[in-house]
């Protein structure tokens, strides 16, 4: 080892021909010393799965700053568009904290950065984190260890603390501020103790050497596979086919404008510029989003899609002038196979479905259509335009056999004059001469998603897709998540699947700089609700401007201006742009409230 102190150096053998320097600083005296085989090279053996303190792995000194130069909020080709969001103004550290809430863990969310490591991360864990509590001018390091996980956040403890907590902070493990036990000895940087726990321990190398036998840390390639899954396939100026947001029952041409954490803004084709050059219509959806598609799928499979208007010139905008390529099928998801041997859906057939204009009613409902490769076009009963149809593959979440809703005591929404008391299927199908779709054609599959009542996570709200939000798991029903709005009224809970791309663990805005809607102020619930009773008396909410800042997710609330501050979307959903009254439907909703 060597050490230094009063300018004099004093050079020693290490103990051991595998070692590697851990440097540590007290009261003005460094020592470089060694601790067994903590840190080594990997010697030219394959890495481990998890790697483990004190046996040989591999540290790269790289993994930073490769990180750091990927960037967040960018276009895949690198390019900047001033769509790219800033750090999340939520404090999700003290929300947890204060409350003691419970997060879903990121092994829930097939479709994050990180699932496919996240088995790695445990409480316990040892990693070496920017030390805050030290007194100096450059940036040193200390060990700490994960005491609790919510989502991507740890609540770490330095090591030397021992069972007091007041020094207790929270980290996003999907940042570079975290690192592997060996990552300061590779690069050079200094191992501090903080200030307030300095005195405590006198021999701190015997101290560490204790606590890191047998302890793990993150594997060796934890960020490099970070950033391996935060590249995505789609590009700006790339042709896709997305649900036209002003009519559900067709499809409509756009063009991916901007990508941020596998989400795509989209302008269709023939929307139009502003003054200003911007686009006048947009839509945000994930790359995963079922409503989704690659270029020719509405041909394909049978179903309506809206003519380009040419007379409209979008060649202006900076995304038209970089047209890519027509996206092809294999950079969307694959939707489950349907076998169609022994009957498949069939026109008229009733089933029970979530409608898209209120996600928290499970509607009475009727295939309308059967397209091809295991499409349909489902209405509601009540609606019987054309106009109001909306196309879901046969192994939706959305679509449920009859008696779901009476199955797991969810209040079933009916057509116009059905009251819940005297209503039952069997009667229904008798007066309506129609037949229950097959219960053996649902996608009611009931696995251990891991999924519990209570758990926080970030969702997009899919009356405004362009937001995501603090939400909460309020309860599961088979597939279904029932999600809560926290500060909103229960009226506005969302129905999604286990499995939606549009669900994200705690601290997946802050890893990929989307903006992240905290819970709305007690007064704005006010206004929301005023503005739910004018459209339920079918009266129009007050007139959004032609494009609102919100549709750029990087802009605060508070930024948007008097129309974009109402916390009720102008129209719901996808269907922005449409009248709010003349697609909602008369219907009696049953009361009860499940527990």
């Amino acid at each position: 080892f060597t050490s230094r102190c009063n300018g004099q150096e004093v050079t020693g053998q290490p103990s051991h021909p595998h070692t590697c320097a851990v440097t540590t600083l007290t009261d003005g005296f460094s020592v470089v010393g060694c601790i067994d085989c903590a840190t080594c090279p990997l010697q030219g053996k394959p890495p481990t799965k998890k790697a483990k303190v004190l046996h040989k792995a591999a540290w790269s000194s790289k993994i930073g700053t490769f990180l750091y130069s990927q960037g967040v909020g960018q276009l895949l080709n690198g390019t900047m568009t001033g769509q790219d969001a800033v750090a999340t103004g939520f404090d999700w550290d003290t929300y947890l904290t204060e409350n003691g809430f419970d997060a879903a863990p990121v092994t829930c969310f097939r479709h994050v950065p990180l699932y496919s490591q996240w088995d790695d991360v445990t409480v316990g864990l040892k990693v070496e984190v920017l030390d805050s509590d030290a007194v100096l001018p450059s940036k040193v390091y200390w060990i700490a260890s994960i005491i609790c996980l919510a989502g991507y956040k740890a609540l770490l403890r330095y090591e030397g603390f021992e069972d007091d907590s007041s020094h207790d902070f929270w980290c996003n493990l999907g940042t570079v501020d975290i690192h592997p036990i060996g990552w300061c000895a590779v690069n050079g940087k200094l191992l501090v103790p903080p200030q307030s726990v300095h005195q405590r321990i006198k021999n701190w190398k015997k101290y560490l050497m204790n606590r890191l036998v047998g302890a793990h840390t993150l594997p060796v390639d934890f960020y490099i596979k970070m950033a391996e899954s935060m590249k995505y396939p789609f590009r700006q100026g790339m042709h896709v086919e997305v649900v036209d947001r002003t009519l559900v029952s067709r499809t409509r041409t756009a063009v991916v404008d901007t990508v941020i954490g596998g989400r795509l803004r989209l302008l269709y084709e023939d929307a139009g510029l502003e003054a200003g050059g911007e686009a006048l219509s947009d839509f945000w959806c994930h790359m995963w989003s079922p409503l989704l598609h690659p270029v020719g799928w509405s041909c394909k499979v049978g179903h309506v899609i809206k003519s380009s208007d040419k007379r409209v010139d979008m060649s202006s905008h900076p995304t038209f002038r970089k047209i890519y390529c027509d996206s092809v099928p294999h950079l969307f998801k694959k939707v489950r196979t349907v076998y169609m041997e022994g009957g498949f859906f069939q026109e008229g057939m009733k089933l029970e479905a979530i409608d898209p204009l209120n996600l928290g009613n499970i509607c009475v409902a009727t295939v309308r259509k059967v397209l091809l490769d295991g499409y349909l076009m489902v209405g509601l009963d009540g609606v019987e335009t054309e106009d109001g149809w909306f196309c879901y593959h046969a192994s939706s979440h959305a679509i449920l056999p009859v008696g779901f809703c009476e199955k797991n005591q969810i209040p079933l929404t009916l057509p116009a004059g059905y009251d819940r008391v005297t209503f039952t299927w069997p009667k229904y199908l008798e007066e309506t001469g129609a037949i229950a779709a097959p219960a053996r054609l649902f996608n009611t599959d009931c696995p251990g998603h891991g999924f519990a009542p209570g758990m926080k996570l970030e969702a997009v709200d899919l009356m405004e897709p362009r937001l995501v939000c603090v939400a909460t798991v309020r309860r599961c029903a088979g597939r279904l998540l029932l999600l809560h709005f926290d500060g909103w009224e229960p009226e506005f809970d969302q129905w999604v699947d286990y499995q939606s791309p549009d669900i994200y663990p705690v601290g997946w805005c802050e890893i990929t700089g989307y903006q992240l809607q905290p819970p709305i102020a007690s007064e704005k619930k006010m206004v929301k609700k005023k503005l739910a009773n004018l459209i339920s008396k079918n009266l129009p909410p007050p007139r959004a401007r032609q494009r609102s800042p919100g549709s750029d997710p990087s802009l605060k609330a508070e930024e948007l201006g008097d129309d974009s501050e109402s916390p009720f979307p102008a129209t719901p959903f996808f269907c922005q742009g449409l009248d709010a009254p003349s697609y909602r439907r008369s219907s009696t909703k049953t009361t009860s409230q499940d527990s």
